[in-house]
């Protein structure tokens, strides 16, 4: 015991001590940390139809998720997705739509007027020792102002086999330059059957507007910028997961001619 103490008390042993507690814990956060447990990336490919300067265009938005381990991604929680500065979404009639409407009613509980886009996202979960994928149709709708911000809902309807029904919010923010917006849209847990993890996002596809000349008097369409920076407009995105972790992605489409 006196050797023990002696040892405790012995400057260079304080050192290594010290130093063995560091390391342990940083393979601990190594192992842990979000930073360092990148288990999903995500990849986005914008584009805008007609891609002209100044035009009434759609633009679609597709984002790819990959396990960079084996099995499914990460079922996501938050996205945050930023526009180039200069687009603009321009909504002829302001007809809206609240979350707890869509949520008891569907679509068919939503004025035709909030309707603002469609898409749809493929999703994959555990059922028992099989993994199901399934097609999820998305009907994005504008939902009521928050703290003077405008809102969009997604209604996401799926039936077999896992049967996804879930609705995504979102919020319409400033963005720093390049960017001129951002969409904070969070997302709810995607159940499958009980005992059995969340499904997860594979791919992830909305188009907002209607283009030219596919859009009707009074449609809502996305203005494209009067001016494009060189290398062409910038779109990114950031991802947050069910386990903590979170990766980035980028894009550009060309300069409008």
């Amino acid at each position: 015991m006196r050797m023990l103490r002696a040892g405790l008390t012995n400057p260079a042993i304080r050192v290594t001590v010290s130093n063995m507690k560091f390391i342990v814990a940083l393979a601990m956060c190594l192992a842990l940390c979000p930073s360092a447990q990148a288990a999903t990336s995500a990849s986005i490919a914008p584009s805008l139809s007609p891609n002209r300067l100044h035009a009434k265009s759609a633009l679609t938005l597709t984002i790819h998720y990959t396990s960079n381990e084996a099995g499914l991604p990460t079922p996501l929680r938050r996205a945050i997705l930023r526009l180039p500065a200069g687009l603009s979404l321009d909504i002829p009639t302001l007809r809206s739509c609240g979350l707890a409407q869509l949520q008891a009613h569907g679509a068919s509980g939503c004025p035709a007027q909030s309707a603002i886009g469609h898409g749809y996202a493929l999703v994959a979960g555990s059922l028992g020792s099989q993994i199901a994928t399934e097609r999820v149709s998305l009907l994005a709708f504008l939902g009521p102002p928050r703290n003077l911000q405008p809102t969009f809902d997604i209604l996401s309807q799926g039936y077999k086999p896992i049967g996804a029904q879930f609705v995504l919010s979102a919020t319409n923010l400033p963005a720093s330059a390049p960017y001129g917006e951002e969409l904070v849209m969070s997302l709810p847990p995607i159940p499958t059957v009980p005992n059995e993890p969340d499904a997860s996002i594979l791919t992830f596809s909305l188009t907002i507007g209607a283009s030219e000349p596919r859009h009707r008097h009074g449609a809502t369409t996305v203005i494209v910028p009067s001016r494009c920076p060189p290398g062409g407009l910038p779109f990114a995105a950031e991802f947050s997961y069910a386990d903590g972790s979170v990766s980035s992605a980028f894009a550009t489409t060309p300069c409008p001619r």
